[in-house]
């Protein structure tokens, strides 16, 4: 049973034995005034003129294990959704969370330590891949993200002019590309 510290106990300060302000109900029709990051102008109508071929792909961890388990050869079915010389890119934050994974997916480390692949040293601390996509997109717009994770693809739909690259019916399909750089539409 907890014993409860009675307000006129000495342990008690006086600050804490004042009462709580009351907080006011805000005003549904009052001006709420929020932070939003501003893009730039260039990006409107998702036209992104740093993209073009060869294409750097940042590749996601799931976007390589779902890979394996579809028998898709990453380089070349990426050629083949793009048309275009691809270079999948792969940061170290990745890398890390592939080899966090074991044993099991030594498969997937294998294809990660490809030489076709470029690595992307990371500077920030923690491992956490997502966060590193999003803020690596997002200072540099250069490239296209291949993710099959959902709550991912919703962080970087926020963010102008990043296509998304994923996997549906054995096949790699592109979001939000321009139609200046001829890939298909399904």
């Amino acid at each position: 049973m907890k014993r409860m510290i009675s307000l006129r106990d000495e342990r008690v300060k006086e600050k804490d034995r004042a009462k709580a302000p009351v907080k006011k109900k805000e005003d549904p029709s009052a001006i709420k005034e929020r932070e939003v990051p501003q893009h730039p102008s260039c990006l409107f109508f998702q036209y992104n003129t740093q993209l073009g071929p060869p294409y750097h792909i940042l590749v996601d961890t799931n976007f390589i294990n779902f890979s394996i388990k579809a028998k898709l050869d990453l380089v070349q079915s990426m050629m083949d959704c793009l048309y275009a010389k691809c270079i999948p890119c792969i940061t170290d934050c990745v890398m890390g969370e592939i080899e966090k994974l074991g044993q099991k997916y030594r498969v997937a480390l294998r294809i990660a330590k490809d030489p076709r692949f470029e690595r992307l040293p990371c500077m920030h601390k923690g491992t956490y891949a997502d966060d590193c996509l999003v803020q690596r997109v997002t200072q540099h717009k250069c490239y296209i993200v291949a993710t099959v994770d959902k709550e991912l693809k919703r962080r970087i739909r926020k963010i102008p002019g990043v296509p998304i690259m994923y996997i549906s019916r054995h096949r790699y399909n592109i979001e939000r590309m321009p139609d200046d750089y001829g890939a298909p539409r399904f």
